[in-house]
């Protein structure tokens, strides 16, 4: 986020909840599933994208906000036996209130997923957090804008800020080109928009950009591949 926002518990359509915006037609995730699509565009379209390989998976989530994406990916990592490291940026955390009342641990049979959701929430900011040997998790309290990233280090980027029309400076073309210079040669960005504004503002920081078939509720989304 760009800046701080009051949000309300909502109860989207597959069961799990999402945070609906005060004062503005957004939501953390779709009201037609926050779980499924979690699942569709960054578990599926992102994370499925690559191999299983002994080599760690590099991850970068702009806008970690409920953890959901960063909790199924923890699952993912588990089931698949996939070392992951994940950076996730955020610059204003949700409350320790507001996050225990998610419903996101009693989504998923594993014992482990509440204590996997308290490991993403209490991740430290200066170095990685072991869980189970294989989701390694460090939480940045900065804004993409300010934060420094190492150059050809990410595999990965699950781009989750609130939409252009909410936070138009998260979409910029400044903001894909130091993402860009984040990311190594093959490696992806996947996000749930597919305006055409976001789709060239892309391609002008250098991704080749493809339109893929969108969550329920949703036609498109859009995954960048960087492919040098």
């Amino acid at each position: 986020m760009s800046k701080k926002f009051q949000s309300e518990l909502v109860t989207t359509k597959d069961g799990s909840h999402t945070l609906r915006i005060k004062g503005h037609d957004e939501q953390y995730h779709s009201m037609n599933g926050a779980l499924q699509e979690s699942m569709h565009v960054f578990l599926n379209r992102g994370f499925g994208f690559f191999e299983p390989t002994p080599d760690p998976l590099h991850i970068l989530e702009v806008g970690l906000g409920t953890g959901l994406n960063a909790l199924l990916t923890a699952r993912m990592a588990v089931e698949k036996n996939i070392k992951v490291v994940y950076q996730a940026l955020e610059p204003y955390p949700l409350t320790l209130r507001v996050l225990e009342k998610l419903n996101y641990p009693q989504l998923f049979a594993e014992p482990w997923a509440e204590t996997a959701y308290h490991h993403i929430h209490s991740a430290p900011t200066n170095t990685y957090s072991d869980f189970c040997g294989l989701f390694y998790m460090r939480s940045v309290h900065e804004k993409v804008q300010d934060v420094v990233l190492e150059k050809n280090k990410h595999h990965l980027v699950y781009f989750d800020a609130f939409g252009p029309d909410t936070q138009p400076e998260m979409w910029s073309e400044q903001i894909f080109e130091k993402l860009y210079g984040s990311m190594r040669g093959g490696g992806v960005l996947v996000t749930y928009s597919a305006k055409g504004a976001v789709r060239r503002a892309l391609k002008a920081a250098g991704f080749q950009v493809e339109k893929l078939p969108g969550p329920p509720g949703k036609r498109e989304m859009t995954r960048a591949l960087k492919t040098v």
